[in-house]
């Protein structure tokens, strides 16, 4: 009776907790298929995909950021696993380490600031075969990475690694007693999980990473939208992100590190870079976006719709009064525009003529004549008769009466 007591106590204490899986690998014959690299993998196409569709927005090429990928990728592995290896030096090179361990990367064991600096290095020579700016491609793929990271800490739940203190927290995470299947030897990431009684209740540090780290990409780009992040700013907004939240959760974490005064080494990278990335931050503040192909000042803001089409309009108009009046002057007939210059001379002609010539008693008629009814010429004309012009009408008038008689 107690001792059913006892059990159904032990069962409901973990009742709220999480699970680990029973196992990190699986066999295809003689081929291992690990979780870790899986989602490790995983995550990189994912960054790859993302980062492409970003840096197709700003004007890249379709096929550049794989290009580039082509470079950074195995950079940043192998700065990964060297910065791994020699903070973690006594793991492989103590006492009872194993230095062909270090070769094992399937075992898990990535750094990730050793994967960012070296993968940066090949991500600028891949940028440099391109012709493309590397704060453009680093914006780019900004997001992406952090949510590579959150994908690939799942490797570390399969692994049973990266936890932290007990708790008796409802979202504690059970860890088991993993064992080869073969012998019965204790074996943390090949072995299987025969009995899931689990042996502690621990922080799921990995887990708080991995949420923390979707939170620091939907923080990105809520803040590139919002303060018009650009020149290499997401990136620093990122490693920033990133590293703070880095440096608690270090903090939490239980399993072996390499210390320095009591503090996890760690701890100590993430305050630096943090505060490298906070101070590119304040130095670039006035960056603004860059699109490849030409690139916006940064002190130019975006012309609202309205008032583009309102300029374009205004532009416009000039050039349309200039196509209006010349059709109008095609319109009209040839023989305007000659009249009103042949009448004016006649006019001229007129005014100089001399006073003598033009006897008083005559001014009388010639005004008539000149001023002919409207009728009269609206009969005349039509009837088809040719009206007299102005001009005939006064040399007539202004002959003398002798030749007229």
């Amino acid at each position: 009776m107690v001792a059913h007591t006892l059990a159904h106590l032990t069962s409901t204490a973990y009742l709220a907790s999480i699970p680990s899986p029973d196992r990190g690998v699986w066999f295809l014959g003689p081929v291992p298929l690990r979780a870790y690299a899986l989602f490790i993998i995983l995550g990189i196409i994912v960054a790859i995909w993302w980062g492409e569709k970003r840096l197709v927005a700003r004007g890249g090429e379709p096929g550049m950021v794989i290009d580039i990928a082509v470079f950074a990728v195995p950079f940043g592995l192998i700065g990964g696993r060297l910065y791994h290896v020699i903070t973690d030096a006594p793991k492989y090179f103590g006492p009872e380490g194993d230095p062909m361990g270090a070769l094992k990367v399937w075992n898990g064991g990535l750094g990730i600031w050793g994967a960012i600096a070296l993968g940066g290095v090949g991500a600028l020579w891949g940028c440099r075969q391109r012709g493309i700016p590397l704060s453009v491609f680093a914006d780019a793929v900004a997001p992406g990475i952090v949510v590579a990271q959150a994908i690939g800490r799942l490797g570390n739940y399969f692994n049973q690694e990266l936890y932290g203190d007990p708790t008796t927290l409802p979202w504690g995470l059970e860890i088991y007693k993993r064992v080869n299947e073969d012998n019965g030897l204790i074996d943390p990431l090949n072995g299987v999980a025969l009995d899931h009684t689990p042996i502690t209740v621990v922080h799921p540090t990995f887990l708080y990473e991995l949420l923390w780290n979707l939170g620091v990409a939907a923080l990105l780009i809520w803040a590139e939208r919002r303060f018009r992040l650009g020149g290499g700013r997401v990136f620093a907004l990122y490693v920033a992100g990133y590293t703070a939240g880095r440096f608690w959760i270090e903090l939490m974490r239980s399993d072996p590190a390499t210390e320095f005064f009591g503090i996890r080494v760690n701890v100590y990278v993430s305050v630096l870079v943090f505060a490298g990335a906070v101070a590119y931050l304040i130095v670039n503040k006035n960056k603004g976006p860059e699109q490849l192909g030409g690139s916006r000042p940064e002190s130019e803001e975006p012309v609202p719709v309205g008032v583009a089409a309102a300029v374009a309009a205004a532009s416009a108009t000039p050039v349309l009064d200039k196509i209006t009046s010349a059709s109008a002057a095609a319109d009209k007939p040839a023989a305007e525009p000659e009249a009103e210059p042949q009448a004016a001379a006649e006019e001229a002609k007129v005014a100089e003529a001399p006073e003598a010539e033009q006897p008083v008693a005559d001014e009388q008629p010639v005004a008539e004549e000149v001023a002919q009814p409207a009728e009269a010429a609206k009969e005349a004309e039509e009837a088809g008769e040719q009206l007299p012009t102005p001009a005939e009408v006064v040399d007539e008038a202004a002959k003398p009466e002798s030749d007229s008689k």
